[in-house]
């Protein structure tokens, strides 16, 4: 038999099987394909493997490296006692974030979503190792695990901060007290008031609905659709404040929480007397250089992705570090005539905090410009200014976080102008399905960083105070003047950092 006769016969052959199993198709000469739905986004490898390394990082800002350069600032007699506060803060909120911190800050809340997320997701409810979240990019999209573990990373160590600005005399039951409130009240609602929303494909999809419609009825509905969409976000997100890692959530944040702790719990016994010096510069050196290889994952991981934009987040802050820290230098040398290593070091830590809300959206100048102005601002605030209102913020979180932060947030309202070098902030409703800056203008741009600073001063400002109080009605904040006087070490811990 010839070849043409064996294939017609095996195709034959098929055809009849094929209409046994589904005759319908009998009845007609040709058979079209279903058009196949729309297939999900699928996380892309190399977007996951930076995203992992990044929480990783973020978590070495922690421990070792906040532990380390708080440690190294306070007395030998307290050093246990700020490395055990550090450790303790960062295991007690991991816990407390997949209970119900990340429920509350990245879900919808109902009627009280400008402020803060429901329950939806405690204890990670419906989440597992397919499930995905939005980056910002249309159709690129991450594991929730992922996302789930970078964003605990901060949630951790933003409570950390705070222990600076009272070290050396809190009582540690009433300070893990405190920041079990202070994240549950202050820290998760903020995080959802400024990054919680839809997500560009929600955003480009209503859109691009809005845009395909052709009658008024389906015009209103598609414009109806787009407002929940632009309607399901957090507060700060509405009005447009940019915060791309964390100068409102987590800086100014801990910055006014530190200093009205400093201010409720009072000076240490002999400050303004004695010589409070750091024991040890070199666990603090070891410490800053940690925060600052940190602050890669920390700042360029808050893009969610590997590409060009990751790449301007990591450019940031090392220019910007860089400029703060010999801006710092230098002011110092002038006014004091020697240049200090603590003083480099504060600068540097001004720096990052100052470039972390502007990282993705202002250009490497703007980034230079930002912290030699953060370095010299925050160097006349940790010496000038405290000294002249007296305030005892110890390792002055106040003056390098808070103060830095506000810098920075301000700052990003004018360094994300494209005529400046920024990229612009982003209009996913603009051009769906294409990533565009929206048109540049200052007013707007600056005035919503204006209220965003204002609202957290005001936000972390009385609800710390309130914390506070019922923390003290409850347990006494501050631990007794011969416990202070022998150390937290061994007052609070029963141990020495050091045993010669």
């Amino acid at each position: 038999m010839k070849l043409r006769n064996l294939l017609a016969l095996g195709l034959g052959g098929a055809a009849l099987a094929l209409v046994l199993v589904e005759p319908s198709l009998a009845q007609s000469p040709t058979v079209e394909a279903a058009p196949a739905a729309a297939a999900a986004p699928v996380p892309n490898k190399g977007d996951t493997a930076w995203m992992l390394i990044a929480s990783a990082m973020v978590l070495m800002m922690s421990v070792p490296g906040l532990a380390l350069f708080y440690g190294g600032l306070v007395r030998t007699k307290n050093m246990l006692s700020l490395l055990t506060q550090v450790f303790a803060i960062v295991s007690v909120v991991c816990l407390l974030w997949v209970f119900y911190g990340y429920s509350l800050s990245f879900t919808n809340g109902g009627g009280l979503n400008d402020f803060v997320g429901g329950f939806s997701k405690a204890f990670l409810r419906g989440v597992d190792a397919n499930a995905t979240v939005a980056t910002f990019s249309n159709g690129v999209v991450i594991p929730e695990y992922v996302y789930i573990c970078f964003q605990m990373t901060f949630a951790m160590i933003t409570p950390a901060l705070i222990v600076g600005a009272f070290a050396e005399r809190m009582k540690f039951s009433a300070l893990l007290l405190f920041i079990v409130l202070w994240v549950t009240f202050i820290y998760f609602p903020m995080a959802h008031m400024v990054w919680y929303w839809g997500g560009p494909d929600a955003v480009g999809n209503a859109a691009k609905a809005l845009a395909a419609a052709t009658d008024d009825t389906a015009k209103k509905a598609a414009q109806d659709a787009l407002d929940a969409v632009n309607a399901d976000a957090g507060l700060l997100f509405k009005w447009g404040a940019l915060d791309f890692a964390g100068g409102t959530v987590v800086h100014i944040n801990a910055g006014v929480a530190g200093i009205v702790g400093c201010l409720l719990l009072g000076k240490r016994i002999g400050y303004g007397r004695d010589l409070l010096a750091p024991h040890s510069l070199t666990m603090t050196m070891i410490g800053a250089s940690l925060l600052w290889v940190g602050w890669f994952g920390f700042n360029a991981g808050s893009n969610l992705e590997a590409n060009g934009s990751t790449a301007l987040a990591m450019l940031n802050t090392f220019v910007a570090t860089a400029a703060a820290g010999v801006s710092w230098l230098f002011v110092e040398w002038a006014a004091k005539g020697k240049p200090s290593l603590l003083g480099m070091l504060s600068g540097a830590v001004a720096g990052l905090v100052a470039v972390t809300p502007a990282c993705g959206f202002a250009g490497p100048m703007g980034s230079i410009i930002l912290g030699l102005v953060a370095g010299a601002v925050c160097f006349v605030m940790c010496s000038t200014v405290k000294n002249a209102i007296g305030y005892d913020d110890s390792l002055d979180v106040f003056g390098v976080h808070c103060v830095g932060g506000i810098i920075g947030a301000l700052a990003t309202g004018i360094l994300v102008n494209p005529a400046l070098g920024g990229v612009g902030a982003p209009d996913y409703a603009a051009k769906p399905g294409e990533l565009v800056a929206a048109a540049y203008e200052f007013g707007p741009a600056f005035l919503a960083q204006a209220k965003a600073v204002g609202f957290t001063i005001l936000w972390s400002g009385v609800g710390s105070a309130i914390l506070y109080k019922v923390v003290d009605v409850i347990v006494g904040l501050r631990v007794t003047q011969d416990e202070e006087r022998e150390g937290l070490d061994l007052a609070d811990h029963g141990e020495r950092a050091y045993n010669y």
